[in-house]
């Protein structure tokens, strides 16, 4: 029997860690399939606090880990939670064909980018194809270089203006021929002399894998077929986000989208549970904010279980 059970260890699974362990709750973290989530994927981030030079995504992950670890934290590394049972207390979760009890849940399984899913993509990531303009646009392989946004909704026009402050010139690739944006945003975007949209368009390869590195992307236009090369040095694809929460639906409340619901503070509709980081957040959905919810589901947590031992 667990007192409480994490699964996820993004910035939002180890902060939770490290304060119910300094609460002195013994937390067990699953970390998945990829410890350290997203942000592992990231080369430097130089938007988190207190490192003034940027630190390594997987650096800074691991700091965290020995942080929460250092004050009592448990982790079962690689493991999978492949179901759950949140009908009674305690709850029931099967890792890896186990089963386990737990007093307390708290979900942090964060989110995965979508994909263009197209040849080039995986294999040049981190070698000019990314996720995040805030975490990667000021690298020095994309400075006063042309880049590509791929995208039409409020995160895509973001990123590209966010990018003009480094790239030479950004093409904004969408495949109609407005943009989803808010009207705010797109007037923004389009507004901006570095800013070039290309309409009615998608990437269907991404170049250039003999060199291993990001030379540019090949072009459809949807409505004539007809297809070109744009030389670029960095594709940011900004065409949404899947929340990881497949496990929980039809139990835990959650948008169209499958972001979970917060009620009061990171309660769910499910009480004894809790939710942090980007599995529950489709706006800010940075590291910094995550392990502030990480911090206030903890806390949530310590104080739930303290009313049932009264």
């Amino acid at each position: 029997m667990e007192k409480v059970v994490i699964i996820g260890s993004g910035c939002a699974g180890w902060t939770a860690a490290l304060y119910t362990a300094r609460a002195q709750l013994n937390p067990l973290l699953i970390t998945g399939v990829m410890p350290g989530g997203l942000l592992t994927t990231t080369s430097i981030v130089e938007n988190f606090p207190g490192f003034p030079e940027g630190v390594d995504g997987t650096d800074l992950m691991m700091r965290m880990q020995k942080q929460a670890e250092h004050f009592g934290a448990k982790t079962r590394f690689g493991s999978v939670v492949e179901a759950v049972d949140l009908s009674k207390r305690p709850f029931t979760l099967t890792v890896d064909g186990e089963k386990l009890q737990t007093q307390c849940l708290i979900i942090a399984t964060g989110a995965g980018h979508k994909h263009l899913d197209v040849v080039g993509e995986h294999e040049l990531e981190k070698k000019g194809v990314t996720y995040c303009a805030t975490c990667d646009g000021a690298l020095p392989m994309f400075r006063n270089q042309p880049v590509v946004v791929v995208g039409g909704g409020d995160s895509a026009c973001e990123e590209a203006t966010y990018l003009t402050r480094f790239a030479s010139e950004v093409y904004l690739i969408h495949r109609r021929d407005t943009l989803r944006a808010s009207k705010v945003m797109a007037e923004r975007a389009l507004s901006n002399p570095k800013i070039k949209p290309v309409w009615d368009s998608a990437v269907t390869e991404v170049l250039d894998l003999q060199q291993g590195k990001v030379t540019g992307v090949k072009l459809k236009n949807l409505k004539t077929n007809a297809e070109r090369v744009l030389p670029c040095a960095g594709v940011f694809v900004a065409i949404g986000h899947v929340p990881n929460t497949q496990l929980f639906k039809g139990v835990i409340d959650m948008n169209e989208g499958g972001y979970i619901h917060r009620k009061q503070g990171s309660e769910t509709n499910v009480q004894g549970v809790f939710v942090a980081g980007d599995c529950s957040d489709h706006v800010y959905r940075q590291a910094i904010t995550a392990a502030g919810m990480g911090c206030a589901a903890a806390i949530d947590a310590e104080r739930y279980l303290g009313n049932l031992n009264q």
